[in-house]
């Protein structure tokens, strides 16, 4: 018997593949339990349409994400923080803060999950941050970190 897979089975496949399985682990095991569904024409069908609608989310998402990034690349973004005579901060910055301070000084709501350091910033000067923004999108933006007057 063919049928779609409505979630990941595992050792058969994941949600949307067609497969074929035996007559009774079809319909005793994953019909019952809602893991996949008997291929006809209507079953066929709504799973093309799910997949349309998932690509077109997933695009909206990349371009949405594409154009925050061009936005906040377009300049250095300076933010003002505590620091000594040495030029060693008081604390450190991490990805939250800086998300904070991004979403302050854009008006982009900037998610601390975007950003990815590898430690925490705890010196004045220019850094360059790394950004993984939802639908793939990486890029880096410039922030230069001043010493409060």
């Amino acid at each position: 018997m063919k049928v779609i897979l409505l979630k990941d089975v595992p050792r058969l496949g994941k949600k949307g593949d067609v497969k074929e399985v035996a007559d009774g682990y079809a319909r005793n095991y994953l019909i019952p339990r809602k893991l996949a569904r008997e291929l006809d024409e209507g079953a066929l069908k709504s799973m093309e349409n799910e997949l349309k609608m998932r690509m077109k989310k997933e695009e909206r998402i990349r371009k949405r994400s594409e154009g925050i990034l061009k936005e906040l690349k377009k300049r250095v973004h300076k933010i003002t923080v505590k620091a000594g005579g040495s030029g060693k901060l008081f604390g450190s910055l991490t990805g939250n803060v800086i998300a904070e301070k991004l979403s302050e000084l854009t008006g982009i709501d900037v998610d601390k999950r975007w950003i990815k350091l590898e430690k925490p910033l705890k010196e004045l000067g220019k850094y360059e941050i790394e950004m993984r923004l939802p639908g793939g999108v990486k890029g880096t933006v410039e922030i230069e970190l001043v010493k409060e007057e």
